[in-house]
């Protein structure tokens, strides 16, 4: 847990940096808002092949494939020193393209290896430190990014990145780790494969429930998103910047989330720690809409509480639910099935603030999101922590041991 959460605190360093400049170097070089925009959904795109992708963390032994995937990056990402003025935007595009396809198969791959090497009772505490360590990096990362941007241009934060992806290559290398090698390539079938992780998750009683909430959650926070600035326009009469200080305060509800997750996890399942999640957002959203600095704040620290509860809910029960041959695959698509709303409704809540005001919005998104919380408590949040339903077992009797349903 130390060698790879080293590992998290590095890359996360550099990505969170990478993230913040990629739309501003865009725009500082186009002068085109939609290029910027597209600048995140570049990055956001290849989740939507997150099934695919995740495949690859199945077939190969895990730990080699997080070393690759990082050097990899760590190489590509100096051809960015080229980007010096607009007609060579597209090799930025191709490179974040590249970059948001490696974060997907690192994801699975992290996520079937962390599910192998730790026993249950410790995958809720590791997946909370593992967002503290995540949300911690992006309270800095965007200071120093903005400053090294401001001072010197894009290409010194894209070498930073690159460093940091380097070292983690180096620290998940030393990560003391013992794994099985995988059948041979040759006696299996990507697509099918691919198809197995999908039904694999559809027949989870544990895991639907809870990405169909992951789902949800995240549609209702892209629209929220979308609707910061009006808020701190309309709202608060404050200057865009300020919007800056709302996502800091969200950021240390985060950090806090994740040191407390591990313990309610030992105490609770999943699905109800995701529909508590899920309720904490829905009323911060509601705040949201009053007018105060103070609630502003207040409501910006619970959704960063509440966020995170609901997406290391998913992950902790993805590593302990789906086949060990599997998990890659589950992980991805249930990543894809999570994540993808957000994206969708980031332009979604863009169209929404133009016509409604965010006085009436804000309200309505936490009423829906608080009707989902309601109707999860009324079909019961799950098994106890200890004697869950459905589970590994279950799944060998109804796939068998290579994911296919038994006859």
């Amino acid at each position: 847990m130390r060698w790879y959460l080293t590992g998290v605190v590095v890359s996360g360093f550099g990505t969170t940096a990478m993230w913040l400049v990629s739309g501003i170097w865009v725009k500082s070089l186009t002068g085109s808002d939609s290029l910027a925009a597209l600048a995140a959904f570049a990055l956001w795109a290849p989740v939507l092949l997150g099934p695919l992708l995740g495949t690859l963390a199945d077939r190969v032994r895990r730990r080699p494939l997080l070393v690759v995937s990082n050097a990899a990056m760590a190489l590509l990402l100096p051809l960015l020193l080229w980007v010096e003025s607009a007609d060579r935007v597209w090799l930025l595009f191709a490179v974040l393209v590249l970059y948001g396809a490696q974060g997907t198969v690192h994801e699975a791959a992290e996520q079937a290896l962390v599910s192998t090497v730790l026993d249950e009772e410790r995958l809720g505490t590791f997946n909370g430190l593992r967002m503290t360590a995540n949300e911690s990096m992006k309270l800095i990362a965007p200071l120093v990014a903005a400053g090294l941007f401001a001072r010197y241009g894009g290409g010194p934060v894209a070498l930073l990145d690159a460093a940091t992806f380097a070292v983690a290559a180096g620290v998940f290398a030393l990560m003391p780790v013992r794994e099985t090698r995988p059948a041979p390539p040759a006696a299996r079938h990507w697509w099918r494969e691919t198809a197995q992780g999908v039904r694999l998750l559809r027949a989870s009683p544990v895991l639907r429930p809870l990405v169909a909430t992951g789902s949800v959650t995240m549609l209702l926070a892209g629209v929220n998103g979308a609707a910061i600035y009006a808020v701190v326009d309309g709202g608060l009469g404050r200057p865009p910047a300020y919007a800056g200080v709302l996502y800091a305060v969200q950021g240390a509800g985060s950090v806090l989330a994740g040191l407390v997750t591990g313990p309610l996890l030992r105490r609770i399942p999943e699905l109800t720690l995701a529909g508590a999640g899920l309720a904490l957002f829905s009323v911060a959203v509601g705040v949201r809409a009053l007018p105060y600095e103070a609630t502003a704040l207040a409501a910006s620290a619970v959704i960063g509480l509440g966020l995170p509860w609901v997406l290391v809910a998913v992950v902790t029960a993805v590593q302990r639910e789906a086949p060990a041959e599997a998990v890659g695959r589950v992980a991805a698509t249930a990543h894809t099935l999570v994540l993808a709303p957000n994206a969708v409704a980031l332009a979604l809540g863009a169209g929404l603030v133009a016509v409604i005001d965010v006085r009436v919005l804000l309200p309505l998104l936490a009423v829906a999101g608080a009707a989902w919380a309601v109707g999860l408590a009324v079909r019961g949040g799950g098994a106890s922590p200890r004697g869950r339903t459905g589970g590994r077992g279950a799944w060998r009797e109804a796939f068998g041991r290579g994911g296919r349903r038994a006859v």
